[in-house]
């Protein structure tokens, strides 16, 4: 007969009362796979907003937009400045068409559908700034996705980037001091080069 918890040991009540916890705690858990995938370019993210661009790479992106977007670092600096803007939705959008090519064929129907509604669809929580064509053939191609369903789209917010936030952001305070700080930087070197060759040539004549 049953005596109740009570007369239960007391190793015996905390060990369920950790599994009841354990349990609790897998529940919550999001899966595996979508977990790591989001902790990794997370930190991949961290880890470009934390290096500092040496200097071809910021002469790079003054040449062409597309040197920008090439790069993770230039990607991070440019959203920062698309953030101060209240448009890094753009950003964001060319990024998940970018992602989207490499979705496997099996999950393209519900990663398709995912990005449209987030990004193009009536009442999108992010929407990008599309004309009504565009907005209409890409909701069409997403009923039967492809890899390349969002291709007219991804290129419209690349455009749009490119001829207006890119200009702008050439001409920001946040481009002015990265070009500022490379200059700073160029001009600690030399100093320093000019230290140490002063340095050597004290030495040489003290030997002498």
């Amino acid at each position: 007969m049953c005596k109740g918890l009570a007369t239960l040991p007391a190793t015996c009540l905390k060990s369920a009362k950790d599994i009841k916890h354990k349990i609790s705690f897998l529940l919550q858990k999001p899966e595996p796979q979508a977990a790591d995938q989001k902790q990794m370019k997370e930190k991949s993210t961290t880890a470009a907003a934390k290096r500092v661009p040496n200097t071809a790479e910021v002469e790079k992106w003054k040449e062409s937009f597309s040197h920008v977007l090439n790069s993770e670092v230039g990607r991070t600096v440019f959203t920062s400045f698309l953030k101060s803007e209240f448009s890094e939705e753009n950003m964001d959008f060319w990024m998940a068409c970018e992602d989207y090519t490499k979705t496997a064929p099996t999950k393209l129907a519900t990663r398709a559908k995912q990005i449209y509604q987030k990004y193009i669809g009536a009442d999108a929580l992010n929407e990008v700034n599309l004309d009504a064509a565009t907005r209409e053939k890409t909701r069409q191609n997403v009923e039967n996705a492809c890899p390349c369903c969002f291709d007219d789209a991804q290129k419209m917010i690349y455009t749009l980037m490119e001829k207006d936030s890119y200009r702008r952001f050439l001409k920001s305070k946040l481009m002015q001091d990265l070009c500022q700080q490379q200059s700073n930087a160029a001009q600690e070197k030399k100093e320093k080069r000019s230290c140490d060759m002063a340095d050597s040539s004290q030495v040489l004549a003290g030997g002498a």
